[in-house]
């Protein structure tokens, strides 16, 4: 069994940053990609940014150059460096993990960020 933590969310002013931080645990023997979703209510859940095992990354457009993904493979844990937040970053973050081609998912952690 393998489960998925997620912690740092809260509430921001825009402009501020705050820290995502996601570590896996149980039956692990390597984790492949791992990357960081979001979902707005209304809308469907996007890839946010995503890192694999080798530490090649790719981001959204909007959020480029503003969020930094980065992991630590002995940890197993990924972390999401958010900074200068906008009002439209508001939303449920999930972290994923991709072990043994299956997909495994956080519960998820809000982040809010006000005018």
């Amino acid at each position: 069994q393998v489960q998925l933590v997620e912690s740092g969310g809260g509430l921001v002013q825009a402009g501020g940053s705050l820290r995502l931080s996601c570590a896996a645990s149980g039956s692990i023997f390597s984790i492949n990609a791992m990357g960081w979703y979001r979902q707005a209510p209304g809308n469907q859940r996007e890839l946010v940014a995503a890192i694999t095992s080798g530490g090649s990354t790719n981001y959204k457009d909007s959020v480029k150059g503003r969020f930094t993904i980065s992991r630590d493979n002995a940890k197993n844990t990924v972390y999401l460096q958010m900074n200068s937040l906008k009002p439209e970053d508001t939303a449920v973050y999930y972290c994923a993990a991709n072990i043994r081609n299956y997909d495994y998912w956080g519960q998820g952690t809000q982040v809010t960020v006000s005018s």
